[in-house]
């Protein structure tokens, strides 16, 4: 991907007319995806974006939009990539909220389509909003706050509060071991070696130290003292 033409466009006028249809969009999704998580990950990339220099509206718009597509991924189990149906579907919503810039909406796109960049996947985000959107969603994985929806993930499966690392490092994805612990181990202690700006780095190393206390603690509580 190449990069795509800034625009010095500003559109903060049309941003609780965008607020009002995301959240339209995403009243049936569970905890982890829903509105909530989608405030986070705009107050992140707002903060990311401010120390990084990146285009304000840009990230903006990416960050509201980047979870667009989630309701259809989880009706049809995953045959559809919400980020792709996302990069389409801003096409039809910014024109519905007065934004008729292709550039820009372009640019958010491109947020949108690349916000679930693996190493591994070619859609690398190209342009430093698309890296702010990344690594604002990342952040809302870890900390506190990663630690919080991992056990409402683990809850709404019936998986257990707690297992060990053997346990869990040996289960499979929706069983009774796919505990918080497991999304840890298996996932979210890599989230900060992914991170593509330096602000959302620093940030990912504060809360993942936080992760590895926190699961340190719950170890301590639950194990035999005999």
């Amino acid at each position: 991907m190449t990069d795509l033409p800034m625009t010095d466009t500003t559109y903060a006028d049309k941003l609780p007319l965008l607020m009002a249809e995301v959240r339209k969009r995403l009243a049936t999704l569970p905890g982890c995806h829903d509105w909530d998580h989608t405030l986070r990950v705009l107050h992140n990339a707002r903060h990311i974006g401010r120390v990084e220099g990146a285009e304000r509206s840009v990230v903006e718009f990416g960050a509201l939009l980047h979870d667009i597509g989630r309701a259809a991924e989880l009706g049809d189990a995953g045959k559809t990539c919400h980020a792709e149906l996302g990069r389409q579907l801003v096409g039809e919503i910014l024109p519905a909220v007065g934004v008729t810039n292709t550039a820009f909406s372009e640019h958010v796109a491109a947020c949108v389509a690349t916000h679930r960049y693996r190493r591994r996947n070619s859609s690398r985000p190209a342009t430093i909003e698309a890296k702010v959107v990344y690594d604002a969603d990342k952040l809302d994985s870890i900390g506190a706050v990663g630690i919080g929806r991992a056990f409402h993930f683990a809850g709404r499966i019936g998986a257990r509060l707690h297992n060990s690392a053997a346990e869990a490092l040996a289960a499979t994805s929706y069983s009774r071991e796919d505990s918080a612990y497991r999304e840890f181990l298996v996932k979210l202690r890599d989230i900060p070696s992914r991170m593509l700006t330096a602000e959302g780095r620093r940030l990912a190393a504060e809360r993942y130290r936080f992760m590895v206390a926190f699961f340190e603690q719950l170890e301590g509580e639950i194990r035999d003292p005999a």
